[in-house]
């Protein structure tokens, strides 16, 4: 059984989503399908795309988004509000130890090996803490939800997490194309998300910041699945998108090339990988960093958002021993929980695994986007006879998970109005203080019975309405 975020066991609609309920009744098929090829060219005319390559064709698409929105109740949200902000800070908490004195190491917390030994690890910034001591700035936590009650953490982003583009457009597609339905309900509005980064970045300043911070935003180029997000929020905040080229060090400080002049650097948002932020100390084959940025870091001049190395702590290995980061570094029990983890470099964990291969979620432990998965009860005998050599081979590279019964929302799909499993990735911005705008992305399964909600595996998005009152 999947909790229906809509519908009670007796099929009446549950308070939040009763006039929701009464705009479905009143509204036909053809009516949602004209909605829904409007909200299309809508999306097209704003240029909102995703980028996918490597399968042929035109690689530039629509993320496919659904009209009827999501709710989450002001009782819902208070304790996720409280449980995110609970967790990015024993998050980065555990970062900063990390790179500092690593006390949760030497209490035995987390096996050395399974961090230092990391391909998240970045031995080039040890000992170096940043401004405030945040190593991720801006955090993305996905969230599934599994009964009327309880949402699980699924996973923990605090690289270079995207999606928040697509938060802010989705709810100026829905305002343009449902005003009926914005008047009978008191939502909390998105759009302040680009100050509240703004924000948050500016009090991030370096410690040798010369006055007020100037800040950019750092892109791999317009051949990145994301360009359309980095573009969109430089343009938001009204600071300059860059790319590697446009930058260079001079005594350990950034700066930027300009039509009058050099211009100094002291807040770079980065929305490129680690290894390819520095040639020369990282990946040397790199054209998109910038040489001598990490000796700029290191130095104090500058603030990388997120910070290089931030990705020890959204491993999926390291995800597991999240609860034990919050009860070491807060004293306190977690407010929100992780799915239950099997561990597959465990001797024991690694056998019930292999036993139980139709029955759970194996995924890689640095993949992403959907892909070096295994969905157990979906997968063919074939692909399960891969994943257990794969296991067999390298079972440090993978955890598993029960199949977890991912809650569903009522979605426009080809056959109508129907129920689809969704998740939830709130955005957490960490400086002087947490922020935590009223909002996320909701990403949709829209085939039936999916639990695989990526939008490079055909998932959609939805609008997520945070009610207030």
């Amino acid at each position: 059984m999947f909790f229906d975020e809509m519908r009670a066991v007796d099929g009446s609609p549950r308070e939040s989503y009763r006039n929701i309920d009464t705009w479905l009744a009143n509204t036909n098929a053809e009516q949602l399908e004209i909605k829904r090829k409007q909200t299309e060219i809508l999306f097209r005319r704003i240029g909102i795309t995703f980028a996918v390559y490597g399968e042929g064709g035109d690689p530039e698409r629509l993320i496919p988004f659904d009209i009827i929105p999501r709710i989450i109740t002001a009782a819902e949200w208070a304790l996720l509000e409280k449980g995110l902000a609970q967790r990015v800070n024993a998050l980065n908490r555990y970062v900063a130890d990390i790179y500092g004195p690593q006390e949760i190491l030497k209490a035995g917390i987390i096996p050395e090996d399974e961090v230092l030994l990391n391909e998240g690890y970045m031995p080039e910034v040890q000992g170096v803490l940043p401004a405030n001591g945040i190593y991720s700035h801006i955090s993305g936590v996905d969230l599934v939800r599994v009964d009327e009650n309880e949402f699980y953490v699924l996973e923990d982003n605090l690289r270079t997490p995207s999606g928040v583009s697509y938060v802010l457009e989705n709810r100026e597609v829905m305002m343009r194309l449902f005003p009926e339905l914005f008047a009978s309900h008191r939502i909390a509005p998105v759009e302040n998300y680009p100050d509240y980064l703004l924000s948050t970045l500016i009090e991030s300043a370096p410690v040798n910041c010369p006055g007020d911070p100037q800040v950019a935003v750092m892109t791999p180029g317009r051949f990145n699945s994301a360009y359309f997000e980095h573009s969109f929020l430089a343009d938001k905040m009204g600071v300059p998108l860059v790319e590697g080229l446009d930058l260079f060090i001079e005594e350990d400080v950034v700066y930027m090339r300009t039509t009058t002049g050099p211009q100094r650097l002291d807040v770079i948002y980065r929305r490129l990988d680690d290894a390819f932020m520095d040639p020369l100390e990282l990946r040397a084959d790199s054209t998109l960093g910038v040489p001598g940025i990490l000796n700029a870091y290191r130095a104090g001049n500058v603030t990388l958002a997120n910070a290089v190395g931030a990705g020890i702590g959204d491993d999926k290995a390291i995800y597991t021993y999240v609860p034990e980061m919050i009860n070491f570094y807060m004293g306190e029990k977690p407010i929100l929980n992780n799915v239950p983890t099997w561990r597959c470099n465990q001797a024991d964990d690694l056998k019930y695994v292999l036993d139980h291969l139709e029955e759970v979620v194996v995924k890689e432990v640095h993949g992403s986007g959907g892909y070096g998965m295994l969905v157990g009860p979906s997968s063919t005998k074939a692909e399960r006879e891969k994943f257990a050599a794969l296991l067999k081979e390298a079972p440090a590279k993978y955890i598993a998970q029960p199949t977890v019964s991912l809650s569903t929302c009522p979605t426009f799909v080809n056959e109508g109005v129907a129920p689809r499993h969704v998740d939830f990735r709130p955005f957490v911005l960490s400086g002087k203080q947490i922020r935590i705008f009223k909002g996320g992305l909701t990403r949709v399964a829209l085939n039936e019975g999916s639990l695989v909600v990526n939008s490079s595996q055909g998932g959609g998005t939805k609008d997520t309405w945070v009610l207030e009152g």
